[in-house]
């Protein structure tokens, strides 16, 4: 009779704090999964991608310029032919895909 409602329910306030918690943690793991890791997986593969070309590779660079790699400079950079004795410089990690591969030279 004396018990007032406030008390009766905070008898259970440990498991409810928990189970509050319950939905966040599967928001975060759905968004996890949908979200982060394919983008992860997406800029793994782009990164591979963009160490692999070599000179000769015909590619296609972020700002839709065509062109063939005429030389693969050491310090992040391409040279690349658009035209005939036209030759650009472009970043490497702009490239955005590459159309042709070349074979790899072979030693003899």
């Amino acid at each position: 009779m004396f018990v007032t409602p406030a008390y009766a329910q905070a008898a259970g306030g440990a498991a409810g704090a928990f189970t509050s918690f319950v939905p966040l943690i599967l928001i975060f793991a759905i968004m996890y999964f949908l979200l982060i890791r394919p983008q992860q997986k997406k800029l793994k593969e782009h990164r591979a991608m963009v160490e692999a070309v070599r000179r000769g590779d015909e590619v296609v660079t972020a700002g839709g310029l065509i062109g063939k790699v005429h030389k693969v400079k050491e310090n992040g950079e391409l040279e690349v032919e658009i035209a005939d004795g036209v030759r650009v410089r472009v970043v490497r990690h702009t490239i955005s895909q590459v159309v042709s591969k070349t074979e790899p030279a072979t030693t003899a």
